[in-house]
């Protein structure tokens, strides 16, 4: 069995005044996770099935209501977000309009040239999935090239097919 978690007594006061005056049911489970371990030794597990949580919910809902402000009225978002982005998504697009004026000019544009610009731009290397996650991000797709030459003539090709040798092979 793990140790008991002791609960400061402020934060036992400050989970009192915020249930007499929740608005919503985030700060409601935030104020019972601290007074239930704290007036009534309830456990993690117990708390959780309580609450309705998951049993890792009751020390983030601890820590939330910790480590909030006191004029504060709602929790501070920490999950999600984009914490190891190279960039924000405002100066991706900054770095990609860039190379755009080129590529609408009919330029062909070399991924490894514009990664290796971004490179630059950064200091530092950047592993290639993390750049085609970007460029895929800007919604920059690869085109490919057509199918057939430029300068081929279906007319010819068709005459052609027409006047070849009769003992060529032919598929049947």
């Amino acid at each position: 069995m793990s140790r008991p978690r002791r609960i400061d007594q402020t934060l036992v006061a400050r989970a009192q005044a915020l249930v007499a005056t929740a608005t919503g049911l985030h700060q409601l489970r935030a104020a019972q996770a601290v007074l239930l371990p704290a007036l009534f030794g309830a456990s993690l597990e117990k708390t959780a099935s309580f609450l309705g949580v998951g049993r890792a919910t009751i020390p983030r809902l601890q820590a939330q209501l910790r480590d909030q402000p006191a004029g504060q009225p709602g929790p501070r978002k920490s999950w999600g977000g984009r914490r190891h982005a190279l960039l924000s998504l405002a100066q991706e697009k900054e770095f990609v309009a860039s190379w755009r004026a080129k590529a609408e000019a009919g330029e062909l544009i070399v991924l490894s040239a514009m990664r290796a610009d971004l490179e630059k731009k950064l200091g530092r290397k950047v592993a290639p999935e993390v750049f085609y996650r970007l460029v895929r991000r800007q919604r920059w797709r690869k085109v490919a090239p057509d199918t057939r030459h430029p300068k081929s003539d279906p007319v010819v090709q068709e005459e052609w097919k027409k006047k070849r040798c009769p003992n060529c092979w032919r598929p049947s």
